[in-house]
């Protein structure tokens, strides 16, 4: 191997980050999963709770999201009974809230997350952990610059 293969980058930065994190993923989906839950809907579950009650349009903003991905992710929690869609201030909005049951569920959930992190701190070391994050950490930072409606995928 010459010197110049030894110090470059060998491979796709993007295609080992989607393995990565789809390895992670899964990882975390397999915890919720215990509960019937994907880890997106554990997600939309603790923004509601931390954000609502706060209109569709607003909440696919704060979650980088489009609105369309927001109505068919709300869906199976607003049919389970953790969030309710309800009219909002004036006649044309909505409004979006955690139900009680959606407030257990979240909890619930928020141990299984805990312990997917747990386990996943216990596969890679916790060292590890901590670089990744600091890695990922200076990495948005220096990529910032970039187009911002990026992170809306």
């Amino acid at each position: 191997m010459s010197t110049q293969s030894a110090t470059k980058p060998q491979g796709c930065t993007n295609f080992k980050l989607r393995k990565l994190m789809r390895r992670v993923a899964q990882h975390y989906d397999n915890e919720m999963s215990k509960i019937g839950l994907k880890t997106t809907q554990y997600s939309l579950l603790s923004h509601v709770l931390k954000l609502g009650p706060i209109r569709p349009g607003e909440l696919a903003h704060a979650m980088a999201m489009d609105a369309s991905t927001l109505t068919r992710n709300l869906k199976p929690l607003v049919d389970a009974g953790w969030i309710e869609v309800a009219p909002g201030s004036d006649g044309r909005s909505r409004s979006v809230t955690i139900t009680d049951a959606g407030r257990e569920k979240r909890h619930d959930a928020q141990r299984r997350w805990k312990a997917a992190q747990e386990g996943l701190n216990q596969l890679l070391g916790v060292e590890q952990v901590l670089a990744l994050h600091a890695l990922i950490d200076n990495s948005l930072e220096l990529l910032s610059p970039l187009d911002e409606s990026a992170d809306h995928e």
